[in-house]
């Protein structure tokens, strides 16, 4: 089995171009509706836009876009021989979706930033029960500190009912083993922190230790990977900035970015 140390190898030497041709867009940027490539039964990273609580603590559903989303699906076509949609120039597809879109179910996994500041209503909570009752796996990141756990996990309080538990993952856990052999959650802070603040990698005063929590269906698979006081979609968005940051934390983001992928395409 191919160690994390390997990853940053191959990494390192595979080419950035496909990083290279985006500049990441923030905050406010909001994709037309009726963007979205067709679905060609290929994999494509699916991004869930979701509104804002004003009690939460999170910058918004397009923190880490489109660069992670690109990056993500670059390295797991070069790394990993499942089959990644792209158009007629050869860019990666990817879309952005909100939980009441049909297209939902055609995700087999869905990632969503920044979740301390999120908010469903009913039909929302509704369509991603069925989403996950039905074999979808969603991967929550980037969330900092208890404010934003505590608003996180009362969301998702309205998805899933106290029959479906959040539990601490441990890194015996298979997810961790599917490609690479992942035997530390790494802390990632973004790039932007990391070199605000000489180096730190805990982004609040009360994010010292990274999580990764789950919740399980009812077979024990996971159905909602939690990654809490880490940013995985920073090491994926900035690869190509600079070479510090990439070499600290590109290699164990993706071993953990494209083990949770091939886990949750094939459980």
């Amino acid at each position: 089995m191919k160690t994390v140390a390997t990853a940053v190898v191959i990494a390192v030497l595979l080419a950035t171009a496909a990083a290279a041709q985006f500049q990441g867009r923030r905050g406010r940027f909001m994709p037309r509706i009726g963007e979205n490539p067709a679905y060609d039964g290929a994999f494509m990273f699916c991004r869930i836009m979701f509104r804002q609580a004003m009690d939460g603590d999170g910058s918004g559903w397009s923190v880490d876009y489109p660069k992670a989303d690109v990056n993500l699906s670059f390295r797991l076509s070069e790394l990993t021989t499942t089959s990644v949609s792209r158009d007629t120039t050869g860019d990666f597809n990817h879309i952005v979706i909100r939980l009441t879109d049909p297209q939902l179910f055609r995700c087999p996994f869905i990632m969503m930033t920044e979740v301390g500041a999120a908010y469903f209503d009913e039909e929302e909570a509704k369509q991603l029960r069925e989403y996950l009752m039905r074999g979808g796996f969603l991967w929550a990141d980037d969330f900092w500190g208890e404010r934003a756990w505590e608003h996180w996990a009362t969301e998702l309080q309205k998805v899933l009912p106290s029959g479906y538990p959040i539990k601490d993952l441990t890194m015996e856990h298979p997810l961790f083993h599917v490609l690479y052999d992942v035997k530390d959650l790494p802390q990632i802070p973004s790039i932007g922190y990391y070199f605000g603040s000489g180096g730190d990698t805990s982004e609040r005063f009360d994010s010292r230790v990274p999580h990764a929590r789950g919740i399980e269906d009812a077979n024990g698979n996971l159905m909602v990977l939690i990654t809490h006081n880490t940013d995985f979609g920073d090491a994926f968005e900035r690869e190509g900035d600079n070479r510090e940051y990439f070499d600290r934390f590109a290699g164990p983001g993706y071993a953990v970015g494209i083990d949770t992928v091939l886990y949750a395409m094939t459980h």
